[in-house]
């Protein structure tokens, strides 16, 4: 695999080089994001430096983001939904107002039985209601909703991008 497209979730932009060495960082990264780069370096064969320069490249082209990821329950976010949108019309201003919403974890384009489809994390199953009721549903466009609540989250992984 010797490239990786900028926008590869959109389907759109162009497409930086992404060579081996470059994916093996972001494999170690993947691991621990907080790995120093002289380890990183060590272990996919380059300087501190260079390492160092990689990774800011991939940053600045979008390939890759470094995030603290955390477990919505241990920080009070008790209810988790994906969120089956139909929408009249152009799909683009309902996707740019759910991604304004800071519940909407998760905001993509499909085909198939929804137009989009939404993660949303919220304290509780009131915050959820209010979310889908008087903020999702509300908007300009929105035909029809479904809601698909998490009971239990068996994997949750971000790996996929070194495969």
């Amino acid at each position: 695999m010797a490239s990786r497209s900028a926008d590869s979730r959109t389907g759109g932009g162009t497409s930086p080089t992404i060579d081996a060495v470059s994916l093996a960082i972001i494999e170690q990264l993947q691991e621990d994001g907080r790995r120093p780069y002289a380890a990183i370096g060590k272990a996919v064969g380059l300087s501190e430096a260079a390492v160092r320069q990689r990774v800011q490249k991939l940053l600045d082209q979008g390939v890759m983001q470094i995030v603290a990821v955390t477990d919505p329950l241990t920080v009070g976010l008790r209810r988790q939904a994906m969120v089956g949108i139909n929408v009249e019309g152009d799909l683009d201003p309902v996707a740019d107002a759910l991604t304004a919403m800071p519940e909407c974890e998760y905001v993509v384009m499909t085909a198939g039985s929804f137009d989009l489809m939404v993660e949303i994390v919220c304290e509780d199953d009131d915050h959820l209601l209010d979310v889908i009721n008087r903020r999702i549903r509300t908007l300009p466009g929105v035909r029809s909703t479904e809601s698909f609540v998490y009971l239990k989250l068996k994997k949750q992984t971000y790996m996929w991008g070194i495969r």
